[in-house]
């Protein structure tokens, strides 16, 4: 087996195959950190592997499917397994959803849950033990403003994130001891894919929001910090736009 160098690290990204996911593995790709990339698109996930190599790190791409929250922990540890010590977990998978809160049904509203919420708690759980066993490793979620500010129409939504918020304050906590940080990243609105869903109904001006660039030199920013730091809480707003 080779060796590990020491400053050799490896990132584990969640909804790696577009947006925000797919322009942090990118970005952790030219800064020399190997990423291993997880999504339901295995096409485009081998695409976005393909150009992280060409920066001459290890990319592989898992497809795998994060709403099916029971296999999730399970796998996420069989990935690590597979590619080797995760030193960044980064969960950015989710989804949007519009809607008024009467009118949500319960299976809409477990969905939003189960994918922005329960299935972070799964990667979570499959890459700790690995993280305490090394007494070192950095979660990253990426939450949202709508986990600290109230939009009406977006109900189910904001509940996700504002419960992954304090996913990430519970963790911080119970894992300092173990040498874990956790970081939680709040964007405002980005301009990625998650506007054409068919699961939200919204019609916002996209230029003045933030681009999936943007956030993700910011992950990479609270990546990168000293392992005597961490960034707990970043919130992200566009200059240009007020969402």
């Amino acid at each position: 087996m080779t060796p590990i160098s020491s400053t050799e690290r490896r990132a584990l990204i969640t909804g790696a195959s577009s947006g925000i996911g797919k322009e942090t593995a990118l970005a952790f790709a030219k800064a020399g950190i190997d990423v291993a990339l997880v999504s339901r698109s295995e096409d485009k996930l081998e695409a976005v592997a393909g150009v992280a190599r060409e920066a001459g790190v290890k990319a592989k791409a898992y497809r795998l499917d994060l709403a099916k929250v029971e296999d999730v922990r399970e796998k996420i540890g069989a990935i690590a397994a597979d590619f080797g010590p995760i030193d960044i977990l980064v969960n950015n998978a989710g989804m949007g959803y519009t809607g008024s809160l009467i009118e949500t049904p319960l299976s809409d509203w477990q969905s939003v849950i189960n994918l922005n919420l329960t299935s972070v708690f799964q990667c979570i759980q499959g890459i700790l033990p690995m993280m305490r066993d090394r007494k070192k490793g950095l979660i990253i979620n990426v939450a949202s403003i709508a986990g600290s500010q109230a939009f009406p129409g977006w109900g189910a939504y904001c509940v996700s994130k504002a419960g992954l918020i304090t996913l990430s304050k519970v963790t911080a906590l119970e894992e300092r001891t173990h040498g874990i940080r956790v970081a939680t990243i709040s964007p405002g609105s980005v301009n990625t894919p998650i506007w054409d869903t068919e699961t939200v109904g919204a019609n916002f001006d996209r230029n003045s929001m933030l681009s999936a660039e943007t956030v993700a030199q910011s992950i990479l920013h609270i990546a990168l910090a000293p392992e005597q730091a961490v960034v707990e809480e970043l919130t992200l707003m566009a200059s240009a736009g007020t969402l």
